[in-house]
């Protein structure tokens, strides 16, 4: 994952600010005094650091947006595998991919901890199946349907 934003937009936050700060001296300097509005240097210099600032706050805001991990569409999820987090009976929650999701299973009622694998989605709930268990898994000591 990301620690810092792509230089591009760093360059652009940079250089955005400058072309910001130049507009603004030309404007205080050549364009308001043809409007008999006369700002002093001091008051230019006020202006210009109150410009920089809002820049830097406007690049700071922006900069976690590069940091977020891309979201993709539901119908990629289909096929990963979870956890029942609340019983499906035949309706419930489980958790896939670190998301909690409302699911359903058709095919039997499953328990808190049961593995599923999701196979459809509907609108946002999500149609899921008991995972296959392997033969070494059925084969575990603590397995009592075995």
């Amino acid at each position: 994952m990301r620690t810092k934003p792509p230089l591009w937009y760093t360059l652009q936050a940079i250089l955005g600010a400058l072309v910001e700060e130049a507009i603004l001296v030309a404007i205080v300097l050549w364009v308001l005094p043809r409007f008999n509005i006369n700002i002093p240097l001091w008051g230019l210099a006020i202006l210009m650091v109150a410009l920089a600032v809002h820049s830097y706050i406007m690049y700071l805001v922006g900069k976690p947006t590069f940091l977020i991990k891309p979201k993709v569409a539901a119908e990629n999820i289909i096929g990963s595998e979870g956890r029942v987090v609340r019983l499906l009976a035949p309706e419930g929650y489980v958790k896939v991919q670190g998301v909690l999701w409302k699911a359903r299973c058709n095919e039997s009622n499953l328990e808190v901890d049961d593995e599923i694998v999701v196979v459809g989605i509907e609108g946002l709930k999500l149609i899921v199946r008991p995972k296959e268990r392997t033969v070494q898994d059925k084969k575990h000591p603590l397995d009592k349907c075995s």
